[in-house]
């Protein structure tokens, strides 16, 4: 009679009678390490690396925190904005008005000092010599007009030349200079005039002269004039618009200086 098949043994078993009663040591020892490690995970996470294994450097950025007077000044400076207060301008007051300098006190003159002279010792003004004044120069006070910038023709004047030629008003090209008049009138007696008559010729000199009259009468102005008059220069007459070279012009010299007597 056979019996019946004894069911297989599991892996446990096998395990049992391949390593004996140690088998039983090793599972628990393994059972603890897991629960070790669950704890591990459990209780500490961040020491375990993350799951996509970027390990780079952390930064920390540290930022003060704002003090608290400065929050207070921040919050009521918006309040306060929309209600200015506008600033009222202070009053100027006027400047005094400069007070005029006080005039200072003017020292009295001191009254002159009078000399006791006696009038034995004052000289005798009346008796001193006197020096005779020097002559003047010679002042022509009237002469023949300046017809030059005249328009038309030369006027006749009274009188005639040696031969009956009609006589003109001279012109001045160049008045006479004192220092050309004084030596010639020098000889004569002043005051008075002396009247001559000149033919005109080139270079506005005049040529022939000839006495015509002279006050007052014996002074000898006129011979003194008619002396100088090499020197005058005289415009020719105008007739019809041109200069006529030859015409005879009337010449008058003024002589207002007494001449000086010897003492």
């Amino acid at each position: 009679m056979s019996q019946p098949d004894s069911p297989a043994p599991s892996r446990f078993d096998r395990l049992r009678d391949r390593f004996g009663t140690r088998t039983r040591g090793f599972v628990l020892a393994l059972l603890v390490e897991l629960l070790v490690v669950l704890m591990i995970f459990t209780l500490a996470p961040d020491i375990v690396g993350r799951e996509d294994g970027d390990a780079g450097m952390t930064v920390f950025g540290v930022t003060p925190e704002p003090e608290p007077e400065a929050e207070t000044e921040d919050k009521a400076a918006p309040s306060a904005a929309p209600n200015p207060v506008r600033a009222q301008p202070a009053e100027t007051q006027p400047e005094p008005a400069p007070q005029p300098p006080v005039p200072q006190p003017q020292p009295q003159p001191s009254p002159p000092v009078l000399l006791n002279i006696p009038l034995g010792w004052m000289p005798d003004i009346a008796a001193l010599p006197r020096q005779p004044a020097a002559p003047a120069a010679p002042r022509r006070t009237a002469g023949p007009p300046n017809l030059a910038s005249l328009p038309g023709d030369t006027p006749r004047v009274e009188g005639r030349g040696p031969r009956g030629e009609p006589l003109y008003a001279a012109a001045w090209y160049r008045e006479p200079y004192d220092s050309e008049l004084s030596g010639y009138l020098s000889t004569a007696s002043g005051p008075g005039w002396g009247l001559i008559a000149c033919r005109t010729v080139p270079d506005f000199r005049v040529d022939d002269c000839i006495m015509l009259d002279e006050y007052p009468e014996g002074s000898k102005i006129a011979r003194a004039v008619l002396a100088a008059a090499w020197q005058f220069r005289v415009r020719p007459p105008r007739l019809g618009g041109q200069p006529k070279i030859g015409e005879w012009v009337r010449i008058r010299i003024d002589y207002g200086i007494k001449r000086q007597t010897p003492p």
